[in-house]
């Protein structure tokens, strides 16, 4: 199929239609609000189901609602937004429940402002709402890997009945871009719903789905399948980006559209002799931990970049385990990275290492 000119939140709103969403809930929040609006114009027309709920405490709840009848139901927002939906999330993930949230971050905390922004990485990874579990949390770079990572996220919910969160800062939901469009996959038939969902009694046994359970016993008996779920997904589903890293001395990481940014530093630090690689991750969980801690006994030096005041940093210090120095540069408010100054903190990395490499590793 040919490329065609996307806007990032128009083309996941798509990708999300030639994947199969049959039912979209939703409040309108910029930067996210073309995805809404594009999803008003084409779910009706397609015969499924658009209905823009009084809040976004209401969008997940009915999100919740249409799942649990075995239908491919989403929602999407920004950040104020998603922390509206936290209470409604963790019911959804005690029920064990498949749906598709999409996050466009933004400025922050509060109401902040509607220029992009990373801070979600907290509110989105570690847990995105109270109890013991997580989603599965996918962060694109461009728009095409927005588009692909999309039009799989309902499998990947369905596989293993959990929440699947596409992590995308404003300004991949805003900038524009040539895209390829997959395929559009038919609808589930009937007899495709799944097994637990409740569609209707007659003539069998009752389908309960809750988060309910009054008794301890009970409940914890949920959270111990939750956690072997959890286990598996952390060891199958850790997916990442490596450039230039086989003789990398030093190493960027970075996520989403700062990662992209990074991959301009790695091409210009390389013209200038800096032996410097990326590692970029794209499950934000499960964090891609084992591969960067390899990376670490390797080079000399780890740079973070992200939109926030350093949230990843703290997975890439859990994985790296003091391997090596481990730098942070960021911004926040909105503001967006731009090359060089990622450059100038690798700079200051440099400057900062012991000339002989094995006086580093000699270092308690």
């Amino acid at each position: 199929m040919a490329r065609e000119l996307w806007k990032g939140n128009e083309a996941i709103a798509e990708a999300a239609i030639r994947g199969g969403v049959e039912a979209f809930f939703g409040y309108p929040i910029t930067p996210q609000t073309e995805l809404l609006e594009y999803m008003a114009a084409r779910l009706p027309e397609l015969g499924r189901t658009f209905l823009q709920a009084e809040s976004e405490v209401a969008a997940i709840n009915m999100v919740y609602g249409a799942a649990c009848g075995g239908v491919r139901a989403m929602t999407s927002s920004a950040s104020p937004g998603i922390s509206l939906m936290q209470e409604g999330l963790s019911y959804i993930a005690g029920s064990e429940v498949p749906i598709v949230l999409i996050d466009v971050m933004r400025g922050g905390p509060g109401l902040g402002n509607i220029q992009p922004s990373q801070g979600d990485y907290f509110q989105m990874t570690r847990s995105a709402g109270h109890g013991d579990y997580h989603p599965i949390v996918l962060a694109p770079a461009t728009i095409q890997e927005a588009i692909d990572l999309m039009y799989e996220a309902f499998p990947l919910a369905e596989k293993y009945r959990t929440i699947v969160i596409l992590a995308a800062d404003g300004s991949l939901g805003q900038m524009m871009e040539p895209a390829e469009m997959p395929p559009a996959r038919p609808l589930l038939t009937e007899a495709e719903r799944p097994s637990w969902a409740v569609r209707g009694a007659r003539g069998r046994e009752k389908r309960i789905i809750t988060s309910l359970f009054l008794k301890e016993e009970e409940l914890e008996a949920l959270n111990l399948r939750l956690q072997a779920k959890l286990k598996h997904i952390a060891e199958t589903e850790q997916h990442w980006e490596e450039v230039a890293t086989a003789d990398a001395e030093y190493l960027l990481v970075a996520f989403g559209t700062v990662g992209r940014t990074c991959k301009t530093v790695v091409r210009e630090a390389r013209q200038q002799g800096i032996k410097v690689g990326l590692y970029r991750p794209i499950t934000l969980w499960p964090f891609p931990g084992p591969r960067l801690r390899k990376l670490a006994e390797q080079v000399r030096g780890i740079l973070v970049a992200e939109m926030n005041a350093g949230q990843m940093l703290e997975d890439v210090h859990l994985a790296t385990l003091g391997r090596c120095p481990v730098r942070f540069y960021g911004r926040m408010g909105g503001v967006m990275i731009l090359p060089d100054e990622i450059l100038g903190a690798l700079h200051d990395l440099i400057a900062d290492q012991p000339a002989d490499p094995a006086a580093r590793r000699r270092e308690p």
